[in-house]
């Protein structure tokens, strides 16, 4: 495989990408789009979608990296963070979570698309006490 500054050359097409369930949350799906072997682990960037029928439990937690995007695709999803409240975030819009922000996804539409960016790909999560 070719490499340019430490990254390989990468197309994910949607009708060829498979959505998986094992990912951080049980009520969400998700497909990887290559980045990660791509950039040797320092970035990664997957699709999340929600599984209908199924919810958020909400639970406040926070990420050890350093950097997280969320832009919304489809549909709609509310996320709360610590110290700047609710946000309902639609097709269009997006979020930069900075490192560590206590957060938590409350609610979203059966109907749910995203694209999460972080750096790096791989990251721990810490679940954080009802705030």
């Amino acid at each position: 495989m070719s490499t340019w500054k430490n990254q390989a050359f990468v197309i994910s097409h949607a009708d060829g990408g498979t959505f998986e369930g094992a990912g951080l949350r049980p009520f969400f799906e998700y497909r990887q789009l290559g980045i990660k072997e791509a950039t040797e682990g320092k970035f990664g960037a997957h699709v999340i979608r929600a599984v209908p029928g199924m919810e958020s439990p909400g639970t406040w937690h926070s990420h050890d990296l350093d950097f997280q995007m969320v832009y919304v695709t489809k549909g709609w999803v509310v996320f709360e963070y610590e110290g700047q409240g609710e946000h309902t975030l639609r097709a269009g819009s997006s979020v930069l979570q900075p490192p560590g922000i206590i957060h938590r996804e409350v609610r979203h539409s059966d109907d749910m698309e995203l694209i999460e960016i972080t750096s790096p790909a791989d990251f721990t999560t810490q679940e954080e006490g009802a705030k």
